[in-house]
């Protein structure tokens, strides 16, 4: 069989396993959570993220311990830029996304905020292990904040969160401890596949681990997030579309890029030239970019969600495009988006953040989403 050939079996065996293990996980870790009596408020804001979570997680746990710190830190990256960019794009498009105001005054602006300080810590070229350990802290803050918060705005919070089955804790204990065990060794066997297949796919394609990392890993771990968000959207629950995005960006920083660089506690977690000057910037931005559009009308409009997936493959260009027999266009490509495309999207959504700003003047009692 051709090396490629078997590369890309390995890729996608890998994506699939990830996919029937996370599943596994999460019954199992909700169904052990009913059987506690544990409330389903916390179950959603905990349990339930940390299963849409788990691919990207035992990915980058797997490439620090083979040595690939570069895939570790791209697939997060890479998770969080199609998270924002095709997630939200496609679940908009499917549907206008109403925005709570919760997500403006709170979510979002944390995840700038983590996003700044992650560009920061890896701007020496390596994430160390007390910085591991900082984003780690701030997840088990950012919980307790969730829960008692989300108990004190009830009709704000709850409805954006996942239901959980009345019958999960059916089975008993033994069902659900059997279903969280194969969760976890169908993901750490699917995570080392994938990332086997990732690395030897970047050798013999010739690019770097980063682009592979950026564009493939970060697609196919950040699949659970697409299809939970676009079946909320098709049925109406676009707080929950927009809710799993952003926590789902906050827990690739603090819980994925914090494990992984505790993981190489004895080394730090490198950091390739490429994501520190490219992929860390577009990231930011890409969060950045949610306060002007969540502001806009009080949701992500068609137009919007097909501007952010628009991006997205302008994006993915931009990573290829240097590595083929076209690379020697590739100054013009940057040169294009930095002048023509950008000022376009910014000018679009000032556009419709100024029209939104006007119809809601005059109102004082008017609450964004």
């Amino acid at each position: 069989m051709p090396d490629f050939l078997r590369a890309t079996i390995d890729v996608l065996l890998g994506i699939g396993l990830l996919f029937g293990g996370g599943e596994l996980f999460v019954q199992g870790s909700v169904a052990l959570a009913v059987i506690f009596g544990i409330p389903q408020l916390v179950i959603g804001l905990t349990v339930v993220s940390l299963g849409t979570s788990a691919p990207e997680l035992f990915v980058s746990l797997s490439s620090v311990l083979e040595g690939a710190d570069t895939l570790a830190v791209s697939n997060a990256v890479g998770s969080n830029i199609f998270n924002v960019m095709v997630v939200l794009g496609a679940s908009a498009l499917v549907l206008p996304l109403k925005v709570e105001s919760r997500l403006v005054r709170r979510d979002v602006p944390l995840l700038i905020a983590i996003s700044a300080a992650v560009w920061g810590m890896a701007s020496t070229g390596q994430v160390t292990w007390q910085s591991g350990v900082a984003l780690l802290l701030a997840l088990v803050i950012n919980t307790i904040w969730e829960i008692r918060t989300a108990r004190e705005e009830p009709d704000g919070s709850e409805g954006a969160e996942p239901e959980i089955e009345a019958n999960a804790g059916r089975g008993g204990w033994t069902m659900a401890v059997v279903r969280l065990i194969a969760g976890i060794v169908i993901l750490t066997i699917g995570s080392r596949v994938l990332v086997s297949g990732a690395t030897s796919a970047a050798t013999i394609l010739g690019v770097s681990e980063a682009v592979i990392g950026l564009t493939i890993v970060s697609a196919g771990t950040s699949m659970p997030e697409l299809i939970t968000s676009l079946v909320a959207a098709l049925r109406g629950r676009t707080d929950l579309a927009i809710g799993n995005v952003v926590g789902s960006c906050l827990l690739n920083l603090m819980l994925v890029l914090g494990g992984g660089a505790l993981a190489a506690a004895g080394r730090g977690l490198e950091v390739s030239p490429e994501l520190i000057q490219d992929d860390l910037p577009i990231m930011l931005m890409t969060s950045l970019a949610c306060l002007p559009i969540f502001w806009t009308r009080g949701c992500i409009t068609r137009l919007e969600g097909g501007l952010l997936l628009g991006l997205y493959v302008l994006y993915v260009i931009d990573n290829v495009l240097p590595r083929t027999t076209l690379s020697s266009w590739s100054d013009e490509f940057r040169l294009v988006m930095l002048c023509l495309v950008l000022p376009v999207v910014m000018v679009v959504i000032i556009t419709q953040a100024i029209f939104y700003w006007k119809r809601t003047k005059g109102r004082p009692d008017h609450i964004p989403g």
